[in-house]
């Protein structure tokens, strides 16, 4: 029997507070900082039966101790989901969410789930990315990948190589940048709104609750950036700065068929287009975003043009510049990263993919007049992945600027 596809729309996403590796969350479990996300989900959606839920896909990179054990079923139950509602675990390093998001979504174009919960965790404080783990020594040996490959901050370096026209200045000048907009977008409030509050507890201090992200540094210039140290390569351009740090959270969100959410009265706040993951050399992973966006736009019958929002995920800046100057757009154009991104805000490894998605759909809110925008990522060992989202707000008469 022929089968039809479904549209689907991303209906809320909320996070916790992004801490730095093992300080504000040292004492709090990873999987109750999901399972936050998920009750919070449902706080603000009471017209979602929880029963409707069909599946809960969490990400984490390093699925060790309380990231382990098939995160997304336990976090279900921690969450009070009915036990009828399964879960699963993924992991694509760095796009684990928006792999969840990607997964959990072809399930619902398809036909299998109605209502969907996709979300990621890290928390590199308990977990360094690599714990635990055992890489084949062949890959390496037998020259499968450069074993600068295994270190992203080389890898890096390794794009300032490729790219000598991104400099030190130019990363730095955009590293402040992120620094500003994060700012901006606190005093705005669009920060806060998809904020979850996380009960925290420290044996010296007690218990406290996280609000607000803990890596920011108001006032960061190019000029505090330029005195800090290159800890990848000598004399090289990557520092703590210009690149996102090491850091702890988690994010969920709503995904449902387009008609379902109009069954229940859910909000609409975006509509998936298409999305692609792409290969390239590991050792340069960063420009991973450059192929995945070209074959996702292939694919949805869309040119670069057709963009008028960006969420590019900030591992290091030399990725995002590699990126822009790929494909003709300004570091300062305000349709990229226009509240900020994850140099300031920090990245939490599996769950930014859905943080870039919460940015994008606050950006479709304020800008009717943009009908289309993208969030996409590099990930380690080689890989990018875009998803192309759709303005349910898009209102041509909004602007002259009609797409765009």
């Amino acid at each position: 029997m022929p089968r039809g596809s479904r549209e689907v729309v991303f209906v809320d996403g909320v996070r916790t507070p992004f801490g730095k590796a093992g300080s504000l969350y040292a004492e709090t479990r990873a999987d109750d900082l999901v399972v936050n996300c998920i009750r919070e989900l449902m706080r603000r959606h009471p017209e979602l039966p929880p029963e409707r839920v069909d599946e809960v896909a969490v990400a984490a990179t390093t699925q060790v101790g309380d990231q382990g054990l098939t995160i997304g079923r336990t976090a279900a139950l921690l969450a009070g989901l009915p036990k009828s509602v399964p879960g699963f675990a993924i992991d694509r390093m760095c796009a684990g969410a928006m792999t969840a998001v990607t997964t959990t979504a072809s399930g619902i174009a398809f036909g299998a789930y109605d209502v969907a919960i996709a979300g990621g965790v890290e928390h590199m404080g308990r977990h360094p990315m690599g714990q635990g783990i055992d890489p084949n020594p062949r890959i390496v040996a037998e020259k499968i990948v450069d074993q600068s490959a295994l270190v992203m901050g080389s890898t890096a370096e390794n794009l300032h190589d490729r790219y000598p026209a991104i400099t030190r200045d130019r990363v730095d000048a955009f590293a402040a940048l992120s620094q500003q907009r994060v700012g901006q977008a606190y005093a705005d409030g669009v920060i806060q709104e998809s904020l979850v509050t996380v009960a925290t507890r420290s044996s010296e201090h007690g218990w406290g609750l996280a609000t607000v992200d803990e890596p920011p540094r108001p006032g960061t210039t190019t000029e505090t950036l330029a005195g800090l140290r290159t800890p990848f390569r000598p004399h090289g351009r990557v520092t703590a700065g210009n690149a996102a740090g090491l850091n702890d959270g988690a994010t969920a969100c709503l995904l449902a068929a387009e008609d379902t959410a109009a069954e229940l009265g859910l909000p609409v706040a975006m509509r998936l287009v298409g999305f692609a993951f792409a290969g390239v050399d590991a050792e340069v992973m960063g420009v991973g975003p450059i192929p995945a966006t070209e074959r996702a736009l292939a694919r949805s019958g869309l040119s670069i043009e057709d963009i008028g929002a960006f969420e590019i995920n900030e591992a290091f800046a030399v990725q995002v510049l590699a990126f822009l100057d790929h494909f003709g757009i300004d570091a300062e154009d305000p349709r990229v990263n226009p509240y900020g991104g994850a140099i300031a805000l920090g990245h939490p490894l599996a769950s930014s993919g859905v943080r870039l998605m919460i940015h994008l759909a606050r950006q479709f809110r304020e800008r009717p007049e943009v009908r289309y925008g993208i969030t996409t990522m590099c990930i380690g060992l080689g890989m990018g992945g875009t998803v192309i989202w759709e303005n349910p707000h898009h209102s041509p008469e909004s602007s002259d600027a009609g797409d765009h």
